[in-house]
């Protein structure tokens, strides 16, 4: 069973297609916003503060683990988190992506790229280097083994291209080469884009700018990583677009299996992409209220599991 869940509120269920209510209680949790990655049965939260309190838990069961803080920079500008479980030994691993301006020089990033392999509890400075053009972000996410991230253009890249994946292969921790040489452009210049793994398949969901204007969006495209390069699959209809109300470049989306689901941060509303049969369809509707007028809402998949113990 996938599920949509809302950190304090509701949870959807795509076969059932009813909400929940829901609450994720974890002592390792606090009141702080987090940074939230999932896989199989596992979830992960990483605070927006420090940056360096991981918790890995499974909400169902309610079993949770605190992670030793993680190396590196004590303070970077923008962090990425991913977490991967092997299906077989449950074992899992967690990555963050840190990227930080270099003193003075708005071109020139520090990235580093960390690992934590819970069979034998432990992380690994696997690479850093400095980007040229390029910083870090806070998306990111592991996919065939790949770590995944997107880089945003700080002006000395191409023009024509405002972002960009780097693929990091974790299964080769000995080699040290440039993180760029599997760059890959965006097709677009995007906002709030997001990337997923949807059955080993990698794809990406973002708001597609306007010539003139990037930062206001014309339209929600999703694209899938083929052959290295990002194959349109869909774009959202215009009367699914306009049913989010005053929608600006402000969104959120998440997936699971062969679904995708988008929704406004000002509103409860979910909007659901069933990738295999290219169908839209809106949820039935969530039954959480706003509490005051600036209330924002947003959710994350996680695929229940009874047997996986953090």
């Amino acid at each position: 069973m996938k599920l949509l869940i809302q950190r304090d509120g509701y949870a959807f269920d795509p076969v059932l297609r009813k909400w929940y209510r829901y609450r994720i209680e974890l002592p390792c949790i606090g009141t702080s916003n987090w940074f939230i990655a999932s896989s199989y049965g596992m979830v992960c939260f990483m605070d927006n503060d420090s940056r360096s309190e991981i918790c890995i838990c499974n909400p169902i069961t309610k079993t949770y683990r605190k992670l030793e803080e993680p190396p590196g920079l004590k303070v970077s500008d923008y962090s990425a988190l991913a977490i991967s479980v092997n299906r077989e030994s449950h074992c899992y691993t967690v990555a963050i992506v840190k990227s930080k301006q270099v003193p003075e020089n708005f071109v020139q990033w520090d990235i580093s790229i960390h690992l934590y392999n819970s069979e034998n509890a432990t992380w690994v400075t696997s690479l850093t280097e400095v980007l040229m053009g390029w910083r870090g972000g806070n998306e990111s996410v592991i996919c065939n083994g790949m770590l995944c991230f997107l880089v945003y253009s700080t002006g000395g890249g191409q023009p024509v291209n405002r972002h960009a994946l780097i693929a990091y292969n974790m299964s080769n921790h000995s080699s040290q080469g440039s993180l760029t040489r599997n760059f890959i452009p965006v097709p677009f210049s995007l906002t709030c884009g997001r990337l997923m793994n949807l059955k080993e398949k990698l794809v990406m969901v973002g708001g597609i700018g306007k010539p003139d204007r990037p930062d206001i969006i014309k339209g929600i495209g999703i694209w899938l990583l083929k052959d290295k390069k990002w194959e349109e699959i869909a774009r959202m209809p215009h009367k699914f677009f306009q049913g989010f109300g005053e929608f600006d470049d402000v969104f959120a989306s998440s997936g699971a299996d062969d679904l995708i689901y988008i929704q406004s941060y000002g509103g409860p509303a979910l909007l659901i992409f069933d990738v295999n049969h290219k169908q839209w369809k809106w949820s039935q509707k969530c039954p959480v209220g706003k509490r005051f007028p600036l209330q924002l809402f947003t959710g994350f998949c996680f695929e229940a599991r009874l047997e996986i113990a953090p």
